[in-house]
């Protein structure tokens, strides 16, 4: 299966994406224009800059605050068939210095994605959550949806779980059709570099520059990586399968990777001559492995990662190359 199958559930529908200038977002609104829907993005652009977002025919741009009533009221007013909420206070690091934005975008702005969709008769909404809102130090691995812990280490964490239980509730409760989708360490071309960012853009901006690497513990550490397409192609599944409605899928590789090893891949890419430098863990990092099960999202969705790391990677350092110039502009590493 490809996202193909998709084509004709897309066509000639109205689907909100919220947050959509990012990075995922971003990849979401194109890929869903190329299936012939008709997209309204929401962003503010705090967090996306304008020349990395997607344009086209297909696209209406709703610019403003997801919690101001105008502007939500503004983003449903084609009565959408599909919501993909994507926007988010993202980062671990940024929500322990800003947990109360954290907890208003993050949890506020969920509640009323969902009161707005209730009040146009209940389209479905895919809340887009992380694979660390539910796991811990302790957690079985490979992760599966069925794992619960209330231990967490970040607001953001907090605030992904909170998402995820208001989905709950309006599905078991007031019968919405919510879909929960957990994503795990997403990278590809579009994500721009900063202090809040995932390691794989901070790695290729330094990297490319000729700096050293810096890795926050041993370099032993696992993670799941994976492509930006393939979380899309998920995405699109968790809006479109019948039975997908009231349940949590994780969107993984399936395939751990060590963040020494991630490094060493990076700086060949980039033919980087620097050493890896080695910084003390961040006391909220708990977990030294992470990687997901996707048993459920492929028997369920259909999911495939079909991305490998090199692949992505690759693309990824194209984008960099493509991109040079206005990556350099936007970066912020200002603390």
């Amino acid at each position: 299966m490809t996202r193909n199958d998709n084509t004709d559930f897309y066509r000639g529908r109205n689907i909100l994406v919220t947050g959509g200038a990012g990075a995922v977002g971003g990849s979401l609104a194109r890929v869903l224009g190329e299936l012939g829907a008709i997209v309204t993005v929401l962003d503010d652009f705090s967090s996306a800059e304008r020349w990395n977002s997607s344009t086209g025919k297909h696209l209406r741009l709703v610019e403003g605050d997801l919690l101001d009533p105008p502007v939500l009221e503004n983003a449903f007013a084609d009565c959408p068939a599909v919501v993909f909420h994507l926007a988010a206070f993202f980062a671990n690091q940024n929500s322990i210095e800003h947990p109360e934005d954290d907890l208003m975008v993050n949890g506020m702005g969920v509640l009323r994605v969902l009161l707005a969709a209730e009040k146009l008769n209940n389209m479905r909404v895919v809340f887009a959550s992380s694979g660390s809102a539910f796991k811990d130090a302790n957690s079985p691995l490979p992760l599966s949806e069925d794992y619960v812990t209330v231990h967490l280490s970040t607001p953001y964490q907090v605030t992904k779980m909170l998402g995820e239980l208001y989905c709950n509730y309006f599905h078991d409760s007031r019968r919405a059709e919510t879909v929960r989708v957990r994503f795990f360490n997403s990278y590809g071309p579009g994500e721009i570099p900063s202090v809040y960012r995932n390691v794989i853009p901070n790695f290729f901006y330094r990297a490319l520059q000729g700096h050293s690497l810096q890795i926050t513990g041993d370099g032993g550490e696992t993670r799941d990586f994976t492509f930006v397409d393939d979380i899309v192609n998920g995405l699109l599944r968790a809006g479109s399968a019948p039975d997908a409605a009231g349940e949590a899928f994780n969107l993984g590789s399936g395939q751990e990777t060590r963040i020494d090893d991630l490094a060493d891949m990076i700086n060949g890419i980039c033919k980087n001559k620097a050493e890896i430098e080695f910084l003390p863990r961040r006391e909220w990092d708990v977990e030294d492995r992470r990687v997901a099960s996707v048993e459920k999202a492929s028997r369920v969705l259909g999911y495939h990662a079909s991305t490998k790391l090199e692949d992505g990677l690759a693309r990824t350092f194209e984008w960099f190359q493509d991109n040079w110039d206005n990556i350099c502009r936007s970066a912020n590493f200002a603390e």
